[in-house]
């Protein structure tokens, strides 16, 4: 049995998950931790992970990029490992998730979805049948309420590709302001925002008189809360590193 601490319990993510891990007997909730601290009958919910009185096995946090560092000294402090489900770090938060993944188990990925990983190794796999006369270019759609862009998963996606080309990828991300034709070396990277898209995301392979697309397209959030559930059992009882969904897949 896993016991879960579930940072970010009354979110919309939260919830899905909670009613996820209900269905499941490998795992269980033992406290929430939010600043909107109600109580929700199924587990103690806290303001603080400070305040939370319950042992666990992991911890899932989904409760965005504040007190990242807070959250991190926790998880080492007790030694419990975490998995990261939020998104739109920056490179100096990254640092700090890569520095604490010296001291304890941290599971983090752009994406919980074992289908965009999918696609992830199926865009690497083209890149080396294609080679360099390809241009490429990734399409991302969420809903108008997500606030940073490009997506992490499409950057995910474009750091997958560009470890299959010999030199360095340009990743463009605004071409109006040029009157300049495409280079070679660059993946351009658009961002789309409306309505309740859950996230969509497409990789363009664009050769001579012939176009390759690979797509994914989530239909619900339920898909990242399974893989962030699927993510904690297997942490359970890791050591320190870093963990990503390839090391869960092929376990």
């Amino acid at each position: 049995m896993t016991d879960i601490i579930l940072i970010g319990c009354n979110g919309k993510m939260g919830n899905v998950i909670t009613n996820i891990v209900s269905g499941r007997d490998d795992c269980r909730i033992v406290a929430g931790i939010d600043y909107i601290d109600t109580q929700n009958g199924v587990y103690p919910v806290y303001k603080s992970l400070d305040d939370c009185k319950e042992n666990a096995n992991v911890i899932i946090d989904f409760s965005g990029v504040n007190e990242l560092e807070k959250k991190l000294d926790f998880s080492i402090k007790n030694s419990v490992p975490i998995v990261i489900g939020t998104t739109g770090f920056s490179d100096e938060k990254k640092a700090i998730i890569e520095e604490a993944s010296k001291k304890v188990g941290v599971f983090f990925t752009y994406n919980m979805s074992i289908g965009v990983n999918l696609l992830a190794e199926l865009a690497k796999k083209a890149v080396n049948v294609l080679g360099n006369d390809f241009d490429i270019e990734i399409v991302e759609k969420h809903h108008n309420q997500k606030i940073d862009a490009p997506s992490g998963t499409a950057l995910m996606l474009a750091d997958a590709i560009s470890e299959e080309f010999e030199k360095p990828m340009k990743y463009e991300y605004d071409r109006h302001s040029k009157r300049e034709k495409r280079s070679k070396n660059e993946i351009g990277i658009h961002a789309v925002r409306g309505g309740t898209i859950v996230g969509e995301h497409e990789i363009i392979f664009a050769g001579r008189d012939e176009i390759i697309t690979l797509s994914h397209s989530a239909r619900s959030k339920e898909i990242f809360a399974v893989g962030a559930v699927n993510a904690a059992v297997f942490m359970n009882g890791k050591g320190a590193g870093m963990y990503t969904m390839k090391e869960l897949v092929e376990e």
